[in-house]
Formats: C-alpha cells, structure tokens, sequence
C-alpha cells in the first residue's frame, strides 16, 4: 500500500484552553459567601464542560487561599471535575497564591505552548496577609503570564481593591465588585461567558469584550 500516512487515521488531540481561579477562602468567607461561591464555581465548571469541543478542551486549575495556599484542583478537563466545596479558615496569603500561579503557568510541562493564552480569575473579600507586591508585579509584568487574560471580584467594602485593580493592569477588564454574595453568581456568569465565546471564536485566543456583551445581553 503506497502512500499511507497514519496521521490521517489519528484523531488530532484538542487544544488546551486553561484558567486558574485564585480563591479566597480566609475565615472571612464564611457563611453566605463561601457558599455562593462553592455553587457559583461548580455552575461554571458544568457550564465550561457543555462547551468545549472535540478541538478545545477548557482546563481548569484552582488555587485556594486562607490558613494555607493548596493546589484544590491541578488542571482538569472540565468535564472530568469531581467538584469539592471548599471550606474557610485563617488569613489571606494572596501574595502565595500569586507565586503558584505564576509558577504554573511559566512550567511549559504543566501549561504547555500549544495551549491557548490562559485566562486567570482572582476573587478576596479581604486585604493580602503576606507579601504581595513583587509576586503580584511578577504574575502581572513578566514572563508568559503577563500575556494572560485576568479578571479579578472584590466581595464587600473590605477587599483591596487596589490590589485587584493592579491584577487586572494590562487587560481591558475591570474589578468587579460584589457588595453581597449573591452577586458572586453575575461575576461567574460574566466569566463564563468570557471563556466560552473564545471557544467559539475563530481566534481563541482573544475574548472580544463586544462579543460577551452581546451573548449577555441575549440570556
């Protein structure tokens, strides 16, 4: 047989599409807050899984913050998340959380070239309880990460947002501030929306604010 090629009979291996959620969950997150935020993320997860497609697979990394900084999720297919809720306790080591992040996302075993320019979602209700500023500079300024697209939520009148503004620095998003937790959910949708239209962008790797805007306006 002439001419056999076995890439034609391989099915091409989708395209990653990662998002790192850094969570807040000091002991001021608990209550209402922690809860909607447990129910918030699960909806975006089971979302995310509905969307992807045999070319783009959406993996999701989650990075929690409170009585310590711990890897809750390593990147997983969205489809494939068995979802914990997550539990409050102890300060705010933001700056922690920063440098895993950027860790991850510099590691080219962990998020590969091939993957799709990474979006990063930050979410506090307090000020940072460690040392912030040059992990967050770091995260924000250097390397592959300051190519990611960052979106950060303030809950209430206690989250810095002048951290959260700079996190956000270089991307056309603003913080978006929650003043109860039932507003968790409308940031999580915004976020949802965000991914999923680049699923369905002819480019992936740019969310068109335009774009979002038009599919929220149509829910």
């Amino acid at each position: 047989m002439t001419g056999f090629n076995p890439a034609n009979f391989t099915v091409a291996k989708a395209k990653p599409l990662p998002v790192v959620l850094l969570l807040d969950v000091s002991g001021s997150m608990s209550g209402d807050s922690i809860n909607q935020l447990n129910a918030a993320v699960k909806e975006m997860i089971s979302d995310f899984a509905g969307a992807e497609k045999n070319e783009i697979e959406i993996l999701v990394s989650i990075i929690t913050f409170g009585s310590e900084v711990l890897l809750h999720t390593p990147y997983t297919s969205a489809k494939d998340i068995e979802w914990k809720d997550l539990q409050t306790s102890g300060a705010t080591p933001m700056g922690t959380a920063f440098k895993m992040a950027k860790a991850m996302i510099e590691d080219k075993e962990t998020t590969p070239s091939r993957a799709y320019r990474p979006t990063i979602i930050l979410v506090s209700d307090g000020e940072p309880t460690d040392d912030w500023q040059q992990p967050l500079r770091a995260l924000v300024n250097e390397g592959r990460s300051q190519k990611c697209d960052r979106m950060a939520m303030a809950i209430g009148s206690s989250a810095s947002n002048s951290v959260l503004n700079e996190f956000v620095s270089g991307t056309e998003n603003k913080v978006f501030t929650a003043q109860d937790a039932s507003q968790i959910q409308e940031f999580f949708k915004f976020v949802t929306m965000s991914v999923t239209t680049r699923v369905n962008s002819q480019n992936a790797n740019i969310a068109k604010a335009d774009e979002v805007k038009e599919n929220i306006i149509k829910q």
